[in-house]
């Protein structure tokens, strides 16, 4: 893969409020064309992430390039390239959402003018209303307007249905899908796995600022496993199933084996073949199962919202 394939790169992304390092070495690449998804709860990293690739933030260590050019030397040239929807909007005007999206397209030349009574239409937005007087679906749909409006190379898209409803979820997707054949690339993040499971090639997932784990949405989703559950004629002994390859999750009952299967499951079946197996089931899991998995750490090893800032969500 050549620098030009290259849309994104973080490499030892580091960025410390205090004493709280919201980013710990956060390290990616996002390829030209593609849509990915970025995982995780609040605090875990995602909007600082995301600030630090708009230059809203600098990184304490680390560094970033986007669509090749460092954030802090970009400047209005690379910002025009970009798609941006921040996570928290801030819009207080007394000028119609019309007038507002128009005050966008100008600010980028005209670029984008003739899209926004289509987009409006497709969102159902109301252009005449005052913008502080939209709800915040409505005014949701303002900012995902401003950021496709002009068919940017790059959409940088932090937690962006959130407000809207599952109808207009439906369509921010399509939206999404069409922004990706014309060539342009997505980076969302999202707490959302099924809206991130349908629209997204490849997933990072972020737990407390370190990516836990990165790859297309199919091989994730293998890496989450199976549910098996092996029901014998009699009991069963719990240590003859315990430290099996790839059996995690061990849970035995009487008659009953429980677990979480990852990989081949040839040594647990012939374990099981000792016995006789009179039902057995394995059903997969779905990402948001490994999304929970990398999740599952006692409570006291988690920030808490109040230890980490509002720019470290």
């Amino acid at each position: 893969m050549t620098a030009a394939d290259v849309v994104i790169r973080t490499e030892g992304l580091i960025k410390d409020y205090g004493r709280v390092r919201a980013l710990d070495g956060v390290d990616l690449e996002v390829r030209r064309g593609e849509v990915f998804g970025f995982l995780g709860p609040n605090g875990a990293g995602k909007s600082t992430t995301i600030r630090v690739l708009v230059d809203q933030l600098r990184p304490t260590a680390g560094a970033a390039t986007v669509l090749g050019v460092a954030p802090e030397v970009g400047g209005p040239a690379l910002r025009a390239r970009i798609g941006y929807l921040p996570g928290e909007l801030a819009m207080a005007a007394r000028a119609s959402a019309g007038d507002l999206l128009g005050y966008y397209a100008r600010l980028r030349g005209g670029a984008g003018q003739a899209r926004i009574p289509v987009l409006a239409a497709r969102f159902g937005l109301d252009l005449t209303r005052p913008v502080r007087a939209l709800s915040k679906g409505n005014k949701q749909k303002v900012g995902v307007i401003q950021a496709f409006m002009h068919r940017p190379e790059l959409l940088i898209l932090d937690e962006p249905t959130s407000g809207l409803d599952p109808l207009l979820q439906q369509e921010f997707r399509a939206l999404v899908r069409e922004a990706r054949a014309d060539g342009a690339t997505v980076f969302l993040s999202s707490h959302v796995l099924s809206e991130v499971e349908v629209i997204a090639d490849r997933v990072a997932i972020i737990r407390q600022g370190t990516i836990v784990d990165l790859d297309d949405v199919r091989t994730l989703r293998h890496h989450a496993g199976q549910r098996v559950e092996l029901t014998f004629d009699r009991p069963v002994a719990a240590d003859a199933f315990r430290g099996l390859p790839g059996v995690e999750d061990l849970e035995v009952t009487d008659t009953t084996v429980r677990c979480v299967l990852r990989g081949e499951p040839d040594a647990l079946l012939k374990t099981a073949a000792a016995h006789r197996v009179v039902r057995w089931s394995a059903e997969d899991r779905e990402l948001e199962d490994l999304f929970l998995d990398h999740y599952r750490v006692p409570v006291g090893e988690l920030r808490t919202d109040e230890e980490v800032p509002a720019d470290g969500r």
